[in-house]
């Protein structure tokens, strides 16, 4: 697989930030290729209050470590009150397909009696991603048995006609120092129509071993097979990338140790790594991510020689 090389932090929210909304975090950084000289990373970026909205930062292609743009205002803000969108969304995955920029995203709504629900709602940009409208309020992946509190999608890809998405999905919470934190684990599902994404589905991955969660999967072709990048949590402590491989997509071998990263020495990313998504530029791939505290001080970059690679990171029809 792959071995990466890391460049360095690219946004920084105190260096770069732009207003109120944009003050704490850059969360789920999610590259799409704007066009030959601009790679545009989409991010929930988080208010003083800890809410996220979703905007963008344009680097260099041939230097993502150069900042070209930053949005001056959301691309998508947050949902109306009492939507299942209203306190703050991180990205799941932005895909050009019929009808324009299909932008899946994770709303987040506060609880009496839990610490969050998280589900999954569209956006379509028509303008290229300077904006993205609703296309409904409530979420095109909502709850269901064994998705009680968690159902987000983070990887889709437009195929054949169809959609093929990975997501995780919680029903529970694992008690740490007294504290709730949600577990999930990894699942599949495929549709000709996101307005009708069935119920059944399948498991592509589970927690093992001190693991209590496994999520944010992202989905690519590489050397002729599917390669899984997702985050891994366990009752320690510990936040960290995985990588599992599959033929088709469906079925998923776990090789954790070909992550080919690890921590810092020191810095921003010394402690975590998590949510890694990637992206090929001519013979290389890029690896956006964030670190210690789930983005605080934003998110870098890493790069990798391509050197057997196939296709995109996002495989259209």
């Amino acid at each position: 697989m792959l071995t990466w090389t890391k460049r360095g932090l690219v946004f920084e929210p105190a260096r770069h930030g732009v207003g109120g909304w944009m003050q704490n975090s850059a969360l789920t950084p999610t590259p799409h290729k704007l066009d030959e000289e601009t790679i545009r990373v989409y991010a929930g970026f988080r208010d003083v209050q800890g809410v996220s909205r979703i905007g963008y930062v344009d680097v260099w292609a041939s230097d993502p470590m150069v900042v070209l743009r930053v949005s001056p205002e959301p691309v998508l803000d947050i949902g109306r009150g009492g939507c299942f969108d209203d306190n703050g969304m991180i990205l799941g995955d932005v895909v050009d397909a019929p009808g324009g920029l299909h932008m899946f995203y994770v709303g987040f709504q506060r609880v009496a009696k839990a610490k969050f629900l998280a589900f999954t709602g569209l956006a379509i940009s028509t303008d290229g991603g300077d904006s993205f409208q609703r296309v409904q309020e409530t979420p095109i992946l909502d709850r269901a048995p064994g998705r009680s509190t968690i159902a987000a999608v983070h990887s889709a890809m437009w195929e054949n006609g169809r959609w093929r998405l990975w997501y995780a999905v919680g029903d529970d919470w694992q008690t740490i120092g007294g504290q709730p934190y949600p577990r999930y684990h990894i699942r599949y599902a495929e549709t000709a129509s996101l307005q009708a994404i069935p119920r059944a589905d399948r498991v592509c991955l589970l927690p093992r071993g001190t693991e209590y969660r496994i999520g944010r999967p992202r989905v690519y072709r590489i050397d002729n097979r599917y390669a899984m990048y997702f985050t891994r949590g366990n009752v320690t402590g510990e936040y960290f990338p995985g990588l599992a491989l599959s033929d088709d997509g469906l079925h998923w071998e776990r090789h954790d140790e070909a992550l080919g990263l690890g921590l810092s020495a020191d810095g921003w990313d010394s402690r975590t790594l998590c949510y890694p998504a990637l992206i090929r530029q001519h013979d290389t791939w890029l690896m956006f991510y964030n670190g210690n505290d789930m983005g605080v001080d934003g998110f870098g970059v890493a790069e990798a020689v391509a050197v057997h690679a196939e296709g995109e990171a996002h495989v259209h029809a």
